[in-house]
């Protein structure tokens, strides 16, 4: 099937744009995109939803009763999904629609539009590089691109959200180049599974995820101590430590630095002050009309 002459009646972008389906057409080999994918997107599979046991089920009940509607659970209970399977999987999506009474749809609706789910299977820790504007004139985004050379193998650089080693395996990373993470006094900056590493230089980076390969925890700069990225989930999924002293070792971690407050103890040091709210707000000005 052709488009015929475009605006114009110029011939150009005109030509063969897609074949009529029917009954007899090898969807797969009219496909633009890979036999692979297209197979999976054509074949009707049902997700396996035995890695969602009973606690997992419990779990989400329990988020669930958190709300007035039920519905409002399901960002919540998509980090529930995570750290079980380290990524939002069809099996996940299915999970979320059948605890909250919602389509495949429009729980893929959700999960696809926070870059926070992620719809491939990820490394025991994520290392989100900020590459917005300030981050990136800095050194932002030398020091993604350094990471993209050193965590890459055969000479291949490593792609956005891509793992170095086996997804979910102790030491493996998935890197990804992140949209300002709210540090611009300490960039340029990058956080490993969420928590703040400031002030940093592509040496560094380096050095950082060397050590999370072999399997250590570098403290962050700010944030708390640094875990996996399943176990984060878990905790975005509102589930920590019943006991008080392990829940503290958990979450507690340096806050603000002292860049971050420098403003704040200039205004304090010159008993700057700002102005009293006034007990009746001034009468809004009012509109001539036409």
């Amino acid at each position: 099937m052709t488009t015929g002459k475009s605006y114009g009646g110029s011939n150009i972008g005109a030509g063969e744009t897609h074949v009529e389906a029917g009954p007899d057409v090898d969807v797969v080999a009219a496909s633009a995109i890979s036999a692979e994918e297209t197979e999976r997107l054509v074949t009707e599979t049902t997700p396996d939803l035995s890695v969602f046991g009973p606690d997992v089920v419990a779990k989400a009940a329990e988020q669930m009763a958190r709300y007035p509607e039920s519905r409002s659970a399901l960002l919540p209970m998509l980090h529930l999904v995570q750290s079980v399977e380290g990524y939002v999987s069809q099996a996940g999506i299915q999970f979320c629609a059948e605890q909250l009474g919602l389509s495949n749809a429009e729980v893929s609706a959700v999960a696809t539009f926070y870059t926070m789910y992620k719809r491939k299977p990820c490394g025991e820790h994520l290392v989100s590089v900020c590459t917005n504007t300030l981050c990136a004139v800095l050194g932002g985004d030398a020091i993604y691109q350094r990471l993209q050379q050193h965590l890459g193998e055969g000479g291949q650089p490593l792609k956005h959200e891509d793992t170095s080693g086996t997804p979910g395996e102790p030491g493996s990373i998935t890197l990804e180049h992140a949209e300002c993470l709210a540090a611009c006094d300490l960039g340029p900056v990058l956080q490993v599974n969420y928590e703040y590493y400031d002030n940093q230089t592509p040496e560094s980076a380096v050095e950082l995820v060397d050590a999370l390969r072999r399997g250590e925890k570098p403290a962050p700069t700010r944030g708390a101590p640094l875990t996996s990225l399943r176990d984060v989930e878990l905790q975005l999924a509102g589930f920590f430590p019943e006991d008080e002293a392990t829940y503290r070792s958990h979450v507690d971690g340096p806050s603000a630095a002292v860049e971050t407050l420098r403003g704040a103890q200039l205004a304090a040091d010159r008993g700057w002050t700002a102005p009293t709210m006034p007990e009746k707000a001034p009468e809004l000005p009012e509109v001539e009309k036409k």
